[in-house]
């Protein structure tokens, strides 16, 4: 195969394929048209579909030899509750809705990838499963699901990437070990006694107590974490009473926690609890916890990770630079996929400042320069090809 020719035949669709989703999106959970248009792209390459896949999953197996491994590759397809404001033909027409993270993009790749791939059927020294999942922005996410409905089943190593605006077009970057933190959160309300402000002497204030409870908070990762390891604790939203001159019954927290490891995970969950037990003894409060574990960390797989990355090390044509670069705090859903089976997932650099590519994900001006994909598609075509040479 000629890889290059092959890329730059399918850019134009390519680019129309993510523009059309970018149009149109749909949040986590939701994807009823999404996953009706995606099967529309592939059900006509003579590949193997399941619809359906623990919730709204698509998974597409290119069957080439049962004696051959089988590689899956996967993108996420949902898009977030915000609102679209840039000034593009491709603007979102949802109010309210738009993809802000890439996933657009993530499902152009895979879709060519299936269209390229089935065209080569011929050449490919491995089977290769396509993985199509949704409800990767809101917990529980769409992996879980689909692996429990059997979306690895004859699977050996599973690859992904995400599209990110941190890094130029032309670069591919990874780390060695973990790309995402665990990503927890927690609830936790403070039941008081309410009163009017004029006699606090009366009530059981839950303000003062949550206040303090806050400041406590921030100690946990000074105090009960190893400087050597990392963790971050933050408080995203604190919600109590709408009078001045009323002191409420009760005050919310909501927070996350993010940490690499279980050991760091449970100090955390346990200092929280703690935490809330002393403040609810040191003011006549209540002060009750939900914790709520989400993603696990993702871990790539060392040896999937060094044959996807030196596949592209040299001899690339839209891949530039390769490097390693340090883990993020984010979380990412493809860990269940790389807990299940060898994994490796990398960053495809889709920054470009003159075409306003350079807003972070989650952003209402997001986007990325469209030629970064022939980075992602390159290397991934390459991890393809080249299996029997790993």
């Amino acid at each position: 195969m000629d890889i290059k020719k092959v890329i730059d035949d399918n850019f134009e669709s390519m680019v129309e394929l993510r523009r059309y989703m970018h149009q149109y999106p749909e949040v986590s959970f939701q994807e009823e048209n999404t996953k009706a248009w995606i099967y529309e792209q592939i059900k006509d390459l003579g590949i193997d579909i399941r619809e359906n896949v623990g919730g709204n999953g698509i998974v597409a197996r290119l069957q080439v030899n049962d004696s051959y491994e089988t590689v899956a590759i996967r993108a996420d397809f949902d898009a977030l509750p915000i609102q679209d404001e840039k000034d593009v033909p491709y603007r979102s027409k949802t109010p309210g809705v738009m993809h802000a993270c890439g996933h657009d993009a993530h499902t152009a790749m895979l879709i060519t990838m299936a269209k390229v791939l089935s065209a080569h059927k011929e050449e490919l020294p491995v089977n290769v499963v396509f993985l199509h999942q949704h409800a990767e922005e809101l917990l529980p996410g769409g992996a879980k699901a689909m692996i429990e409905d059997g979306a690895l089943e004859n699977v050996d190593y599973v690859i992904g990437t995400h599209v990110s605006t941190k890094f130029p077009v032309g670069t591919i970057k990874y780390n060695y070990d973990t790309m995402y933190a665990n990503a927890d959160s927690f609830k936790i309300v403070v039941n008081g006694l309410g009163g009017h402000g004029a006699t606090p002497q009366v009530t059981k204030d839950p303000i003062i107590a949550s206040a303090s409870l806050i400041q406590q908070i921030q100690t946990i990762v000074s105090r009960s974490v190893s400087p050597l390891d990392s963790a971050v604790v933050s408080i995203g939203a604190y919600n109590a009473g709408s009078v001045f001159n009323v002191i409420p019954g009760k005050a919310e927290i909501k927070g996350t926690f993010r940490t690499f490891t279980e050991e760091v995970r449970q100090i955390v969950a346990e200092r929280l609890e703690q935490l809330c037990m002393g403040i609810s003894a040191s003011f006549n409060v209540h002060a009750d916890i939900e914790i709520t574990y989400g993603y696990p960390s993702l871990k790539n797989d060392h040896e999937l990770l060094d044959y996807v990355i030196d596949n592209v090390r040299e001899d690339s044509f839209y891949v530039k630079d390769v490097e390693e670069v340090g883990p993020a705090m984010g979380g990412e859903d493809f860990s269940y996929f790389a807990e299940n089976r060898p994994g490796c997932y990398f960053y495809t650099g889709v920054r470009n400042s003159d075409k306003k590519a350079d807003t972070p994900h989650h952003h209402p001006h997001f986007d990325i320069d469209e030629d970064g994909m022939k980075t992602g598609v390159e290397t991934m075509l390459k991890a393809v090809l080249n299996f029997n040479k790993k």
